[in-house]
């Protein structure tokens, strides 16, 4: 074999190696290349499930709000008898110029703004004799709450409040510190906690409470409210059902869209 035979084979030979080379060169690169997209999907997907865990986290601490709380006590000032009449809770003196029904829910939005517009205003008609209240709390929201029977238990440690003489008190704080509907209520034992809170110590009102003892009453009003058209409101849309709050003064259901009618009730 000539020189120059040798010189061209061994260039041939370079060459040869040369692009294997740049080959492995190429494919390490597209390789780095995918391990960069992999790292950044597994990265992405990574923050994906700790946004997910998260807001589970944070929606379950929010539905779970009240779990372990002690329900904060209202003082209230009120100075009339209160008594249980059945399901009902009567204010103030039964010879009062005017008397109201008050019908509603410890679970119900709308009821508790109605407290905080209304409830001074009416203890205040009460004390000075002017009116009678007649308080239905229903369970009409029992399946609203998460998990369910929140509206019913708190209905009926209300009316084992009133046997105690404290319905009023217990009544405020609930709708004071009303749990969010569709969300976690107070069970048994933290509203026995605040019927302790408030002053009641009797072994009747802790089992009342446990064993649902107006429970059955309870559910009796509810059926009888539903079924007294008299108490039904138009919804718009042709939709008649009844609602709470309502307010019922001499037969008549109240317009409390009116600021002025509590004042026309005790005036007629």
């Amino acid at each position: 074999m000539g020189g120059a035979e040798r010189t061209a084979k061994k260039r041939r030979r370079q060459q040869l190696a040369a692009k294997s080379e740049g080959a492995k060169a190429v494919a390490k690169a597209r390789g780095g290349g995918d391990t960069k997209r992999i790292a950044v999907i597994v990265g992405v997907v990574v923050l994906v499930l700790a946004v997910v865990t998260g807001g589970l986290i944070w929606t379950n601490a929010s539905k779970n709000a009240t779990e372990g709380q002690t329900i904060p006590t209202e003082s209230v000032q009120a100075d009339f008898p209160e008594r249980r009449d059945g399901a009902v809770v009567v204010l103030g003196e039964e010879d009062a110029p005017a008397t109201i029904d008050v019908y509603a829910d410890f679970l119900c939005p709308a009821c508790a703004m109605f407290e905080q517009q209304y409830g001074e205003q009416i203890k205040k008609k009460v004390e000075q004799g002017q009116l009678t209240v007649r308080q239905h709390m229903l369970p009409m929201l029992t399946k609203q709450s998460d998990p369910p029977g929140y509206s019913l238990d708190a209905a009926n440690a209300a009316l084992l409040a009133a046997d105690e003489g404290k319905f009023i008190e217990f009544h405020d704080s609930l709708f004071a510190h009303q749990p969010e509907e569709g969300k976690r209520g107070y069970d048994k034992e933290q509203l026995i906690q605040l019927g302790r809170d408030l002053g009641i110590t009797s072994d009747a009102f802790a089992d009342g409470v446990r064993q649902g003892k107006y429970d059955d009453l309870l559910q009796q009003e509810m059926d009888r409210v539903t079924k007294d058209t008299s108490l039904h409101r138009d919804f718009g849309g042709g939709q008649r059902g009844f609602g709470t709050p309502t307010v019922v003064a001499n037969g008549e259901l109240v317009d409390l869209s009116d600021p002025a009618w509590l004042d026309k009730v005790v005036s007629s």
